[in-house]
């Protein structure tokens, strides 16, 4: 075994040194002047209490250096697409899955197993065409379901690793929330202990806490920057690859079984009723329907 740097780690240290490093000396921009709105409608100037570049700079840029530290950089790097999956949806047809296996049952019951050979590039799932293809060379059944299970296992194992990252990062987000707080408690006290010491006499006290309480509500602004991405972008994300992985490991599953049939030598009907026991009950019926 031969050991290398890995400069993800490297990466991501040093640009969460950067990161906090740049918060603290963030340069203090113009208050907006916000002008109430009038009457019972929608207070809109509320939305400038929660623009605050300096608290997404936080959350998201400590969230990507832990990831850094925390994952290699390749699958860093790799998280475009994953989150490209999320928004592509994919439709698993499963019931269309067991008709083209019960048609290759059909043909291997009639012409023998090898007749399948030549209509492999046809068949357009790779996981069936690659499980056909080892059925058709391997003799042994027990072997053959041993060989397609280790193929589904590492699938499973890749899904596992993606949605471990961005489960990761939602518990990432609120942790670095919550330092982005207290960074800011501790610059608004420093603040309000020198404007105390420089102050005159007649310092008025109810200014001096009004600004106190408004760079309190600034500085939890960042708290809720990590609640919102946690619970609102990284967790959702995370549960819908979960979904998506078990569809897709569902309709793997239908294949290993029924390359196993066909293998077997078992009547495409048989195989027709094993398979659909996969598939949900409204499903069904709505394919009996079809073949009525």
């Amino acid at each position: 075994m031969k050991s290398e740097w890995d400069f993800g780690t490297v990466i991501g240290l040093v640009s969460g040194v950067i990161c906090i490093f740049v918060a603290m000396v963030w340069p203090e921009g113009d208050t907006p002047t916000i002008i109430p709105t009038e009457g019972s409608g929608f207070r809109w100037e509320q939305l400038a209490w929660f623009f605050q570049p300096q608290s997404v700079f936080i959350v998201v840029g400590g969230v990507l250096c832990a990831t850094l530290v925390n994952y290699p950089l390749k699958a860093v790097l790799g998280l475009g697409k994953v989150f490209k999956n999320v928004i592509l949806s994919e439709k698993f047809d499963f019931t269309g899955m067991i008709d083209n296996i019960v048609v290759l049952a059909e043909k291997s019951r009639k012409d023998g197993l090898l007749s399948l050979e030549s209509g492999l590039s046809e068949i357009d799932s790779v996981f069936l065409r690659n499980g056909v293809e080892l059925a058709i060379n391997e003799r042994d059944s027990s072997r053959l379901r041993t060989f397609l299970s280790m193929d589904l296992n590492n699938i499973s194992t890749r899904h596992i690793g993606a949605q471990e990252i961005i489960l990761y990062m939602a518990a990432y987000a609120p942790a670095f929330g919550m330092l982005g707080t207290v960074l800011g408690l501790i610059i608004m006290m420093n603040k309000f202990q020198m404007s105390g010491e420089t102050s005159s006499i007649d310092f008025n006290v109810a200014e001096q806490f009004a600004s106190l309480l408004s760079g309190m509500g600034t500085a939890l602004i960042t708290t809720f920057y990590g609640v919102f991405f946690a619970n609102m972008v990284f967790l959702p994300i995370a549960g819908k690859l979960k979904r998506r992985s078990e569809n897709e490991l569902m309709l793997k599953n239908i294949v290993l079984e029924g390359i196993i049939s066909i293998h077997g030598r078992e009547h495409p009907i048989l195989i027709r009723e094993k398979l659909m026991t996969f598939v949900a009950l409204s499903e069904r019926k709505m394919s009996e329907k079809k073949e009525v």
